[in-house]
């Protein structure tokens, strides 16, 4: 097998992954800055429309690790094409939501999309670039992602303020459009000839769904009784399929991983990261309209610093990762992420556009600092013929924990809180956790030689 796909093959391979990451990443910012103008236009109560992001970070969250499964099976390629298809036709159907549920069937169908394309893109990568040049490709996937996250709120605040809230969804069909012309030269990868195991991915599905989506009931439901019924369902459903996933060879879910104590630290302060920075992105939108009378252009702009700064300081701390230990550069992003988040939570009664921005800025240089080092190291901790697993295990986390920090946004909304300080304040304890994740990692009994020495040899991660 040769290593890496041939030129000039491999320039238009890295375009169609680029234009389908950006799709992704786009369509999931967008809409952040759409959603006090879409419950305005429905109708329908703020804490709810905060369910038009959460839908579609459930449905990637239950379909990521069963569609990584399928499309080693039934072709990485082919699995990449069918998502970026899927995801451009439910795009088009947001021109006929006119109510919040046909939206919210929408969004799922788009996030179907979305989890068949990021299932295989880590895989992808790896076969597009030569071993020699992975951390460059890694990399420049990394630049995406920020340059997406930057793009969104601005290319969001632009688009409602000319045309009406569908357009915004709208925005990202361009780069499926791209993605699938230029798709046929993605690597042809090997199918494997072991059968998809159909019940451990039903139940990796439902496992996430139920204790989600029951979460989700109890801050939208009028009955905490069955919101408790479908949580603790899906939590009996989680052991018994961590039970199942033991006796696998080939896990869905990478338990075998998780038992290791560096890579569980990682991995526990990844997702109290990820909820920390969902919870400002979300409410920030919120607070700028409702308290400080921000347009929804101005909204944009105001929140663009954070992936701004992310472009610059994420490489930088992925490139510091090789000299300096994951665990103090942890520990140093989420103190400047601390002290970012309680400077948000007590801006001046009137800000000015800079008084947002620098802050913005501060807080998306801590988060940068954390998460690239945090990445690496999970990846870096497994053993090398788990690293796809490993990858797989950095995107569901990322998923989950902004899939989480979606529900604690609605929930505080629904309790007349979610549009002040309290957000900033709620993800800056959380910040903390996970920068005594980072510091723990440092204790001699967590850092054993073999885990420096893995994480060493390994490119730096890129998954956001």
């Amino acid at each position: 097998m040769t290593d890496g796909l041939p030129l000039p093959r491999r320039y238009a391979a890295i375009a169609t992954l680029c234009l389908g990451t950006a799709l992704i990443i786009i369509d999931g910012g967008v809409a952040n800055i759409a959603l006090p103008t879409i419950a305005r236009d429905l109708g329908i109560d703020r804490s709810a429309v905060v369910s038009v992001v959460t839908i579609y970070q459930l449905m990637l969250v239950m379909l990521l690790l069963p569609f990584a499964g399928l499309g080693e099976r039934i072709g990485l390629k082919r699995m990449y094409q069918i998502g970026q298809l899927v995801f451009a036709v439910a795009t088009l159907l947001c021109f006929f939501a006119k109510s919040l549920p046909f939206l919210l069937i929408v969004r799922a169908v788009q996030a179907i999309g979305a989890a068949a394309a990021l299932s295989v893109s880590s895989a992808l990568i790896r076969s597009t670039y030569p071993s020699n040049q992975l951390g460059s490709g890694l990399g420049i996937n990394s630049a995406i992602v920020s340059a997406g996250a930057a793009l969104a709120p601005s290319l969001g605040g632009f688009i409602l303020g000319v045309a009406p809230w569908p357009w915004v969804f709208a925005s990202a069909v361009p780069f499926a459009i791209g993605s699938l012309l230029l798709g046929r030269a993605l690597p042809d990868t090997p199918l494997r000839d072991t059968p998809f195991d159909v019940i451990g991915a039903v139940m990796c599905a439902a496992m996430f769904g139920l204790v989600i989506g029951g979460l989700e009931s109890a801050v939208h439901g009028d009955s905490p009784v069955v919101s408790a019924a479908i949580v603790l369902t899906g939590v009996a459903v989680g052991i018994l399929f961590v039970r199942r996933e033991k006796g696998e060879r080939d896990p869905i879910l990478p338990i075998d991983l998780l038992a290791r104590p560096v890579l569980r630290l990682s991995v526990v302060g990844a997702y109290t990261a990820f909820i920390a920075s969902m919870t400002l992105i979300i409410s920030m939108p919120f607070r700028l309209q409702s308290e400080f009378g921000f347009t929804p252009t101005e909204m944009g702009l105001l929140m663009a610093p954070w992936p701004l700064t992310n472009i610059v300081v994420a490489p930088l701390s992925g490139w510091l990762s090789s000299r300096i230990l994951a665990g103090v550069l942890g520990g140093i992003g989420m103190a400047i992420s601390i002290v970012a988040l309680v400077l948000i939570a007590y801006m001046p009664p009137h800000p000015s556009h800079f008084d947002v921005v620098w802050r913005m800025a501060l807080c998306g240089a801590g988060f940068g600092t954390f998460l690239p080092p945090n990445a690496r190291l999970i990846i870096g901790s497994a053993p090398r013929e788990r690293a796809a697993a490993a990858g797989g295990l950095v995107s569901t986390t990322r998923l989950l924990g902004q899939t989480t920090g979606a529900t604690l946004v609605a929930a505080l909304l629904a309790l007349g809180i979610g549009g002040g300080a309290t957000p900033p304040l709620v993800a800056a304890g959380l910040a903390f956790v996970a920068g005594l994740c980072s510091l723990a990692r440092l204790r001699p009994s967590i850092r054993t030689p073999a885990t420096v020495e893995a994480a060493d040899v390994q490119p730096a991660s890129s998954v956001r």
